[in-house]
């Protein structure tokens, strides 16, 4: 344990971060310090290619390594590790799931959040600050009585505030809106915010660490199949072999399964994430608007955080529309009147796989030695860990993992939907 403490080399190659090593590099003016990972070049074959470098392909490949002891793993990128949707969301996590298929598996993920930053022994600001979902009238009060109790039930901490809890918990708001008032809030203490950027980082530094080779730069063009079965990927930088596939490409899944016949239940949208000059702090929570879908965070640097839904046409194009602009400003005005006189810094758009349930998938393909980790809507960021592990049990065993067997592809032929709130795209508005 000392050894460990101190910074020492424990079953891994690369420094383990601690207090001594920073001391060491602060006497030495910082010119110690190595790549967070290694630039590594494809090699001929692997026994796993993973698909996507972001937050769900690297926790994927860690707990591949970490757990199941596989080293012989690659990661691939078309961009640049966090470049993608881990590195455009709202940075909310949070466990507060009504139906039993999601319950067990998000509140698996929360419990990997808690334990993350000791685990990859990095830094991703693990804030358990608490989500607030307010309610505007009975029915909204109602519906959160039964989420919360449904979440008591399954060892989920929940608590339902009325109004003068909220108020005092946040004064700013509008609780006198003729049209929305508040009326109280579902509170989830455990839930909270993470740095996005930061998952992936420290996923791709401990993922190396224990021999996984991270490719970036490199685009997948094509998926070689033998007599029904995977045998590599054509990408920019040559044809990688591999006994296994994991596609975890995030809103670009379809485009790539489709490279091995596949067609999937998925739609590809748009959603749109948006951040603030910075201010003094004064938001302690998440807050979400019951009324609309706004939600809005502080980040470290002071920025508020919002978002609201996703642009209603399907694009890949990682911008969105000014018309959901529009209307997240709207539900921010409408719950926070005071977001008026704040200056908006910049926005982005992440490309999100919307399932026809609104649910994910972590499953088998119908070719052999292909695996799919998609459908995940507006719920990919706060599921990372446990997708990340739940895959690789998938990848290792060729078997769910006990937390995500709701999640197999079959479920929309077999009318088993999970559906937590309608939230999937809507075929039938197209």
């Amino acid at each position: 344990m000392l050894a460990s403490f101190l910074g020492a080399r424990v079953h891994m190659s690369g420094e383990r971060y601690s207090f001594f090593s920073l001391l060491r590099e602060t006497l030495r003016g910082h010119t110690g310090w190595k790549p967070v990972w290694r630039k590594a070049a494809p090699q001929k074959d692997y026994d796993i290619v993973i698909v996507g470098g972001g937050g769900h392909g690297l926790a994927t490949a860690y707990y591949l390594a970490r757990r199941y002891g596989l080293t012989k793993i690659a990661v691939v990128e078309k961009g640049w590790i966090g470049g993608g949707n881990v590195g455009r969301n709202t940075t909310i996590v949070r466990s507060n799931y009504l139906l039993p298929g999601n319950v067990p598996f998000y509140e698996q993920s929360m419990k990997l959040w808690e334990g993350l930053e000791q685990d990859i022994n990095y830094n991703a600001m693990v804030s358990q600050r608490g989500v607030l979902n307010l309610f505007h009238n009975d029915a909204q009060r109602n519906a959160y009585i039964r989420r919360g109790n449904a979440m008591r039930l399954n060892g989920v901490d929940a608590e339902l505030l009325n109004r003068e809890a909220v108020r005092a918990k946040l004064p700013f708001l509008d609780f006198e809106n003729a049209r929305f008032p508040i009326q109280g809030g579902l509170l989830q203490r455990r839930g909270g915010t993470v740095r996005h950027d930061a998952v992936a980082w420290g996923y791709a530094r401990a993922a190396d660490r224990l021999g996984v080779d991270i490719i970036e730069n490199c685009e997948v063009k094509g998926i070689r199949v033998h007599d029904g079965r995977v045998t590599g990927l054509e990408t920019t930088r040559g044809f990688v072999g591999a006994r296994k596939i994991g596609l975890a490409c995030a809103g670009n899944s379809s485009r790539v399964a489709a490279m091995a016949g596949l067609r999937l239940p998925i739609e590809s949208h748009v959603l749109q994430a948006f951040v603030s000059e910075g201010l003094k702090p004064f938001i302690d929570c998440v807050a979400t608007f019951g009324a609309g879908h706004f939600y809005v965070s502080q980040s470290d640097k002071g920025g508020l955080v919002f978002g609201g839904d996703i642009d209603g046409y399907n694009s890949y194009a990682q911008r969105g529309n000014l018309p959901v602009v529009e209307d997240v400003l709207e539900g921010g005005m409408a719950l926070m009147p005071r977001i008026g006189r704040v200056r908006l810094l910049r926005q982005w758009g992440g490309i999100m796989d919307m399932s026809m349930d609104g649910s994910p998938i972590i499953d088998r393909t119908s070719v052999g030695g292909l695996y799919l980790n998609a459908g995940w809507c507006y719920g990919g960021f706060k599921a990372t860990p446990a997708s990340g592990l739940c895959f690789a049990h998938l990848l290792a065993r060729d078997e769910p993992h006990d937390v995500a067997t709701a999640y197999r592809l079959d479920r929309f032929g077999k009318g088993a939907v999970i559906d937590e709130k309608g939230m999937g795209a809507q075929p039938n508005l197209h």
